[in-house]
């Protein structure tokens, strides 16, 4: 591919500075190693990317051998989206989850433990918490990794979350600005649009992130989403009234703005990768997150290329590149000198706490089972069950290849427990689920039952017959309480399936 000017460039330096892209594979290809040399600041990981942590360790280090001051980014939120555990499930629970409990110590305490653990495998940025408001339950992308419905709850706990992953010397990125809560539509697909008035915007959706810079987040992820009271021609991730009028003047935020992957569709689709990447950096974006689905050398040069035509046309001046690439590097030398002043402090390790933190290591595990709410009054589960998973897609931020549910750690509890998963696809699933069940209690596990009506009228036709039946909610709790025992877990972490499996049978791991 012929590049616009030499590689040694301060212009296609600073371009090169503002990207943060993913690749492909477990190790860093040559590729990225050679771009790192030569500008390039952050690297995004996946799951992908990511077998143990002894892996992620070599990798972080084998980049940091280019630049010792590299910025290693994750999406790592915890709770249903995971890379960092993406096999096996998370070991810490979401923000609902930690919305549910309303203890900011422990939301700062798990929020410490996940950001202890990124570090000590090299991540030195994570693309979380996200700070929106889920007022729509209805809202395909956020639900459970929303922090509630209630814009208080919302904002405390974002900050308590901040502060607690910060200390551990990972850098926050508190998502997705100005807020992703109220949509219908998600923005890997479509481009979403929320049609409030600026005063509801200011009173709901602005409160947890103004909490979030009160806390010091060092990054805010803008959102693809049209906000036509700001801006009805562009969505936020595009626009210089929401990212320098109303995210640097109005709220006075001077941190590091990272946009949501460029890919997805709501900007791809309507403005393409290159020309989004300039509209964004002019409208007041530091860093441009690309690499979830395009992942190559070649999406790095398009993008570093597209960046540098548009210094030299004259669409993108020279200095807000240079601004946006010195907040990149600001961000960078932060990491550096905060996990020194970790390292130096050297704080006592007591017995069955993370090194230096003071907080359990099993923090996940007990914040998971604070989260746990049972109601009806059937009895606990004392022998074999079967556990029925009725499974919808997930959205694409959550993946489909993490596992979840309850079955796994009801077998283990109670051997000769049988599973199976549903779909909306299936063909009457009552009646299979009652045949495979046979004799056994009937364990009915859902996500979300109040998107899906197949949901619903599946359990209708189950507890009909079998009133016994246990229904487990591992998404929002939208639906009324019903089966002999409803479980309310309020997420889908591996935790979350463990507590939910010990409070349905009396027992702890």
């Amino acid at each position: 591919m012929t590049t616009l000017v030499s590689t040694t460039d301060t212009v296609t330096r600073d371009a090169l500075a503002v990207l943060q892209p993913g690749f492909t594979g477990t190790t860093a290809p040559d590729w990225l190693l050679r771009r790192v040399g030569e500008g390039l600041a952050s690297v995004g990981l996946f799951g992908r990317n990511i077998t143990s942590p002894e892996q992620l360790t070599a990798l972080t280090a084998r980049l940091r051998a280019e630049r010792d001051d590299v910025l290693v980014a994750i999406d790592e939120e915890g709770g249903d989206v995971t890379r960092l555990e993406v096999t096996h499930g998370s070991s810490f629970p979401g923000n609902f989850a930690l919305g549910s409990v309303d203890d900011v110590h422990l939301t700062r305490s798990v929020a410490q433990e996940l950001g202890r653990r990124l570090a000590e495998c090299g991540v030195n940025l994570n693309w979380a918490p996200s700070a929106d408001v889920n007022s729509n339950p209805g809202n395909p992308v956020i639900g459970v990794r929303s922090f509630g419905a209630d814009t208080r709850l919302a904002a405390r706990h974002t900050a308590a979350y901040i502060e607690g992953l910060q200390a551990a010397g990972v850098a926050a990125c508190t998502k997705h600005f100005p807020g992703h809560g109220d949509t219908a539509v998600d923005s890997h697909l479509a481009m979403p649009r929320i049609d409030v008035d600026l005063d509801t915007l200011h009173a709901r959706e602005l409160v947890p992130f103004r909490a979030a810079i009160a806390a010091g987040s060092k990054s805010v992820m803008s959102a693809h989403i049209l906000l036509p009271a700001l801006d009805p021609d562009r969505p936020a991730t595009l626009s210089p009234q929401i990212l320098t009028g109303l995210l640097r003047q109005e709220l006075g935020y001077d941190g590091l703005i990272v946009t949501d992957a460029v890919e997805m569709d709501a900007i791809a689709g309507a403005y393409g990768i290159e020309r989004g990447s300039v509209l964004a950096l002019a409208a007041g974006a530091d860093a441009i997150c690309v690499g979830g689905g395009l992942a190559d050398e070649e999406t790095v040069l398009r993008l570093r290329d597209a960046l540098v035509a548009a210094v030299r046309a004259g669409e993108l001046t020279e200095e807000r590149l240079a601004d946006a690439a010195a907040r990149v590097r600001a961000l960078a030398s932060w990491t550096q000198r905060v996990r020194g002043d970790i390292r130096e402090s050297g704080a006592a390790v007591q017995e069955g706490t993370a090194p230096g933190t003071g907080v359990s290591s099993d923090i996940g595990l007990i914040a998971a089972r604070r989260a746990v709410r049972v109601t009806g009054s059937g009895d606990r589960l004392t022998e074999a069950a079967y556990v029925a998973s009725f499974s919808a897609e997930a959205n694409i931020a959550v993946g489909d290849e993490t596992p979840w549910g309850i079955a796994a750690e009801l077998e283990r509890i109670l051997p000769g427990t049988g599973t199976d998963a549903y779909t909306a696809d299936a063909s009457a699933p009552a009646d299979a689920i009652l045949a495979a069940a046979g004799e056994r209690r009937i364990v009915a596990v859902v996500r979300d039952e109040h998107r899906y009506a197949w949901m619903g009228a599946a359990l209708d036709a189950l507890l009909a017959a079998r009133p016994d039946t246990v229904v487990v909610e591992m998404g929002l709790p939208q639906s009324d309480p019903r089966g002999a025992l409803y479980v309310a877990t309020h997420g889908a972490a591996r935790v979350c399936g463990q507590a939910a499996a010990e409070a349905l049978t009396g027992t702890k791991s």
